[in-house]
C-alpha cells in the first residue's frame, strides 16, 4: 500500500470564472476606512503658482491631478474630441531626398495609450477650453478587476438641483435628466472601468460642486475573476486497500502527543515550537481485527490531503461522509479550491 499518490500536470485544471457584486455608498460612507472613495478637483495651471490641494479621502495637488488625467486619458484628444491628427506615413528612402517615397495614410489619430473603453470610435473632449474637471476615484478593493459597464451611477445635489450621471457601457458618462445648464442625455464625461475612475469634464457642470457637496451617492457593480483549481486524484482498484486508522489494531487504546496525554493537549500554546508526533500504544498483541483481514474489507476515505514535493501538507479536503474504496473499479476524487 502506498501512502502517497503522485499527481501529474494533466490532473490539475485551473478555471477562471467571473463574480460580480453591487455597491451603493452615500456621502457619509465615502471616507469610511473600508470604502475610501475619493473626490478630486483637477485644475490646469503651473504647480509653482497653484499649490492648492484637493481630495476627500486623501490629499493631492489640483494641478497634478489635472496633468495626470490629461496624460493618461486625453493625450490623444487635445485638439479634437475625435482625436488629434498625426502624420503616420511610412518612408521608403531613395538615393536622395527627391527619390524618397511615402506610403500609407497621410494622417491618423492616436499616438498614446488612452485606455479607450470601446472598439467604437470614442469621443473625448479635453481641448484647451477644459481647464477644470471633477474626478471620482474608486479603490480597486471595491471594483476588483473593473467596474461592470452600465452599472455606474452618480447622483449629487448641486446648486439646489439634483444631477444624476450614468455610464453607457462604452466609457461615456451621460446626464440622466436635465439639471441646470445640462440637458437630459448630454455627455458629461468619461469612465475608465479598469481604473475605477469617473471623470466629469463638461464645462456646463458645476464641477467644483460635484466634489464639495455632501449630498451625493455613488453606485456600481464590481467584476472580479476567481480562479478555481481542480485536482483529480484517481485511486486504482489495487491502491489504498488498507486502513490507516489506528483503531483497526486490537488493543490500541491511547494516543500520546509528544509525551503529553490527550488530557494535557490543551496545555500546548499556539506559537510554541513543539513537534507533535502522534503515537499509538497497544496493550494487546497489536493484531488486526478480524474484519480487516476479510476479502470483503473496504477502507473508507474521509479526508484527502494535498502535499508539496517536500511532503508538507498544503490543503485538506473533507468528504461530506466516509466513502468506501472499491476493490473492482477505480475511484476518482475531485478537490476544488477557489482563490
Amino acid at each position: 500500500m502506498g501512502a502517497w499518490k503522485q499527481l501529474l500536470t494533466e490532473d490539475v485544471i485551473v478555471t477562471p470564472f467571473e463574480v460580480n457584486k453591487g455597491f451603493s455608498f452615500s456621502y457619509a460612507e465615502f471616507t469610511d476606512a473600508n470604502v475610501q472613495i475619493d473626490r478630486l478637483l483637477a485644475v490646469s495651471g503651473s504647480w509653482t503658482s497653484n499649490q492648492n490641494t484637493t481630495g476627500t479621502s486623501g490629499t493631492e495637488y489640483e494641478v497634478l491631478v489635472y496633468n495626470s488625467i490629461k496624460q493618461l486619458y486625453y493625450s490623444n484628444y487635445l485638439s479634437s474630441s475625435r482625436g488629434d491628427s498625426l502624420a503616420t506615413q511610412s518612408l521608403l528612402p531613395g538615393e536622395d531626398a527627391a527619390g524618397d517615397v511615402f506610403f500609407g495614410p497621410s494622417t491618423s489619430t492616436g499616438r498614446y495609450e488612452n485606455y479607450l473603453q470601446t472598439t467604437l470610435t470614442q469621443s473625448r473632449n479635453f481641448t484647451s477650453s477644459i481647464t477644470t474637471a471633477s474626478v471620482i476615484s474608486i479603490p480597486s478593493r471595491l471594483y476588483g478587476d473593473y467596474i461592470l459597464p452600465t452599472s455606474f451611477k452618480y447622483e449629487a445635489t448641486v446648486g439646489g438641483g439634483t444631477f444624476t450621471a450614468y455610464d453607457d457601457g462604452n466609457g461615456n458618462l451621460f446626464s440622466l435628466a436635465a439639471s441646470g445648464s445640462i440637458e437630459a442625455n448630454e455627455r458629461v464625461g468619461d469612465i475608465i472601468y479598469p481604473h475605477g475612475m469617473a471623470i466629469f469634464t463638461n464645462p456646463n457642470l458645476a464641477l467644483k460642486g460635484l466634489v464639495d457637496t455632501n449630498e451625493v451617492t455613488a453606485s456600481f457593480s464590481s467584476s472580479y475573476n476567481l480562479y478555481e483549481t481542480q485536482w483529480k486524484a484517481t485511486i486504482e482498484e489495487s491502491e489504498f486497500n488498507f486502513s490507516q486508522n489506528p483503531s483497526i489494531i486490537q488493543g490500541a487504546t491511547t494516543t500520546t502527543i509528544q509525551g503529553y496525554g490527550i488530557g494535557t493537549y490543551n496545555n500546548l500554546k499556539y506559537g510554541e515550537e513543539n513537534t507533535i508526533t502522534p503515537e499509538v500504544s497497544s496493550s494487546g498483541g497489536g493484531e488486526l481485527y478480524g474484519f480487516a483481514t476479510a476479502s470483503s474489507f473496504q477502507p473508507y476515505v474521509t479526508t484527502v490531503g494535498l502535499y508539496d514535493d517536500n511532503q508538507e501538507l498544503l490543503a485538506v479536503g473533507k468528504l461530506a461522509q466516509p466513502y468506501p474504496l472499491s476493490r473492482t473499479t477505480d475511484t476518482t476524487f475531485y478537490i476544488n479550491i477557489d482563490r
